[in-house]
């Protein structure tokens, strides 16, 4: 049940590794290379419910977050490879996800292996909870108004998966499923940190629901290192 409010900031990396003295961590820029498309208000009239909510101030839609300089938000990133083999404390606190304004937020997330996902419907109308993983089990929960929050966690790792609402279109979210605490998500100004690895060889991976992902490998050395990501549009086949 996600409860993520704008809880999980973009750009924050999760907590819990074990830092040792010689911990360093890779941080860089993702951009956006090329022309960008106009990320349009979503029309919500069809709803009475949501489009009165947002008569001042439309729903724009968020497959595209940008800030200035073309940096890229909701990228998400982490650490794929190299990552010792030992377990990770997992947070004890849930993740939030909310339907709230008939939008999920956060937009991009992550939660760890067996960390719990408070969802949360403070709309006060009927929202559906569809999930769509292929590691782990997928669900298609109806939240009514009296629903005010369910709970979930999943077991296995996973790359980002679609949170949607059959009810309202627009809906959408991403959701990773991590093993370790080595992961971040983007903020607008495009800027990441993954904190507490110690000197060694990595591949890191970024995600982006549309653009796809890139991965590059990265060696940490005292201090830390260095490594940007550049996303465009897909060629037109």
């Amino acid at each position: 049940m996600i409860r993520f409010k704008h809880a999980i900031a973009a750009g924050v990396v999760a907590l819990g590794a074990a830092v040792s003295a010689h911990a360093g961590a890779i941080t860089g820029t993702i951009k956006f290379e090329g022309e960008a498309p106009e990320m349009k208000p979503i029309d919500t009239s069809a709803v009475p419910e949501c489009h009165a909510m947002h008569k001042d101030k439309p729903i724009v839609n968020e497959v595209l977050v940008m800030g200035p300089g073309q940096t890229l938000g909701n990228i998400y990133v982490e650490v794929t490879k190299g990552v010792p083999a030992k377990d990770y404390p997992v947070p004890t606190d849930p993740i939030v996800l909310t339907q709230e304004g008939c939008r999920y937020a956060p937009h991009m997330f992550a939660i760890r292996v067996g960390q719990k996902l408070k969802i949360l419907n403070p709309d006060g109308i009927l929202h559906n909870v569809n999930y769509l993983p292929k590691t782990n089990k997928p669900n298609n929960v109806a939240m009514p108004a009296n629903l005010k929050e369910m709970e979930v966690t999943f077991d296995k790792a996973e790359a980002p998966f679609q949170f949607k609402c059959d009810i309202h279109p627009w809906m959408g979210a991403y959701c990773a499923v991590v093993a370790h605490p080595f992961f971040a998500v983007t903020k607008e100004d495009g800027v990441y940190s993954i904190d507490g690895l110690d000197p060694g060889e990595y591949e890191i991976t970024a995600y982006h629901e549309r653009l796809g992902k890139q991965s590059a490998t990265v060696k940490v050395a005292e201090g830390g290192a260095t490594q940007d990501f550049t996303f465009s549009r897909p060629a037109r086949k």
